[in-house]
């Protein structure tokens, strides 16, 4: 995906977006399935008690239609940043970094807008030629849409760990959930960069949400838009 128009980021940049993306596409809880191609997951060598797991968290996932909350991020070098999210399936998130990021990852159900506003340029994507396709789709499932190489099940949490491979990088993801609602508690992305621990907390679900927050304004002008294909 190579940007349309004339102005080019300067690498770290253009790294520091990535970041930001490749975060929001582990963050509320569905990014199991997210870095995968479509078709393309596998279960291997997993047992009946780890298949089982999966269909218990698939089953609270597409439960959840609505959800918000709040988040902190731990960055490769140790940084933390820290912000709020809303979902609304399918189609739609919200993810807003407090200061000093002052980085907003939008989806609008056609469009991915990855927005900083402290240097006023804003991203967009087809949403179906991201990932996070499959974090807003109706219908989500672990067992055949992500690869999954292990499941660990222990009283009080299950952990999943998923290899990805995508155009935004290859690597590992390891979530951690309740082990008794299945609710996600927190997740590692691993890369060539290292790894980025997220933890959410404060998150309810089924709960009104900001229509507002979900809005991308496609004005070339706006933030200086870059429009990616």
């Amino acid at each position: 995906m190579t940007p349309t128009a004339s102005r080019t980021a300067p690498p770290r940049r253009a790294t520091t977006r990535r970041s930001f993306l490749a975060l929001a596409l582990g963050l509320a809880g569905f990014g199991a399935v997210l870095l995968s191609p479509a078709g393309a997951g596998a279960t291997p060598n997993l047992d009946e008690t780890a298949k089982e797991t999966l269909n218990k968290i698939n089953a609270y996932f597409n439960s959840v239609r609505t959800m918000k909350g709040e988040f902190v991020q731990f960055a490769p070098d140790g940084s933390r940043t820290e912000g709020t999210f809303q979902l609304a399936r399918p189609g739609r998130i919200n993810f807003r970094y407090e200061k000093p990021a002052r980085m907003e990852i939008i989806a609008d159900g056609k469009s991915v807008a990855v927005r900083d506003r402290r240097l006023d340029t804003q991203d967009i994507w087809p949403l179906n030629k991201t990932p996070l396709r499959f974090l807003l789709a109706d219908h989500i499932d672990l067992t055949s849409d992500a690869k999954v190489t292990r499941v660990s099940v222990e009283p009080d949490l299950v952990t999943v760990i998923i290899d990805e491979e995508s155009t935004f990088g290859d690597g590992r993801l390891t979530l951690v959930f309740d082990g008794n609602n299945y609710e996600l508690r927190q997740w590692t992305v691993t890369d060539a960069q290292g790894d980025t621990s997220v933890a959410i907390y404060n998150v309810a679900t089924g709960v009104p949400v900001n229509d507002g927050a979900f809005e991308i304004n496609y004005q070339r002008d706006y933030l200086n838009n870059r429009i990616k294909d």
